[in-house]
């Protein structure tokens, strides 16, 4: 079973091995403060994006590379927004998506897809069916970061939705330790979203 598992590991560097171990650790750290509403969500997942870009990049995987490069940023943005303050006062609780907002989220979504296809297809990276999939999961991951920047609480269903799809496509891919990575951020995902749901329960009745 482990053999079945790891098999592929072999044909790796150890130091590519310790880097991915590295990244997946700190992005279920950043995750997991990610459920518990923390600002400490964004310095540590700067720590894994910025370690799976340089993997990414080594392993050719244009589309999954993208997402972190995007999720550096926004990591940026969503740093500086959640600790905007006002009169002592968050500026920016957690709250529900605007229409505004919903529109916006559709454009990203088409937006990002199409320019992960013309990245694919500049690259000739169209030969497998990964690389079909990794249009669909960048666009809800581009979302759902953007939403995550911006405290609304509908981010988690972007990235329960996301994770899901790559649990098995990253096990196809190879990649066995960011497949365990995706599983347990669905499970992080779900109960994130149940914790988020009380604190903007509490705040709409305070």
């Amino acid at each position: 079973m482990i053999d079945f598992l790891f098999s592929q590991y072999k044909t790796y560097s150890n130091f590519h091995i310790y880097l991915e171990i590295v990244a997946v650790l700190f992005g279920l750290v950043s995750v997991w403060y990610a459920k518990k509403d923390n600002i400490l969500v964004f310095p540590t997942g700067i720590i894994s994006t910025t370690i799976f870009i340089y993997l990414l990049w080594k392993w050719s995987l244009l589309g999954d590379m993208s997402i972190n490069v995007y999720y550096s940023i926004m990591s940026i943005y969503g740093w500086y927004h959640w600790t905007r303050k006002k009169n002592n006062q968050t500026v920016f609780p957690i709250d529900k998506i605007s229409e505004n907002e919903k529109k916006w989220a559709i454009i990203i979504f088409i937006v990002t897809s199409i320019g992960v296809i013309l990245i694919y297809q500049f690259f000739d990276k169209f030969t497998q069916w990964t690389a079909y999939v990794d249009t669909l999961t960048t666009g809800l991951f581009f979302v759902g970061m953007w939403l995550m920047a911006k405290r609304k609480i509908e981010h988690w269903i972007f990235w329960i939705i996301g994770d899901i799809i790559s649990i098995p496509l990253y096990f196809c891919k190879g990649y066995t330790f960011t497949s365990l990575q995706y599983l347990i951020f669905t499970i992080i995902a779900f109960y994130g979203y149940i914790e988020w749901k009380k604190i903007l329960n509490s705040n709409t009745q305070a």
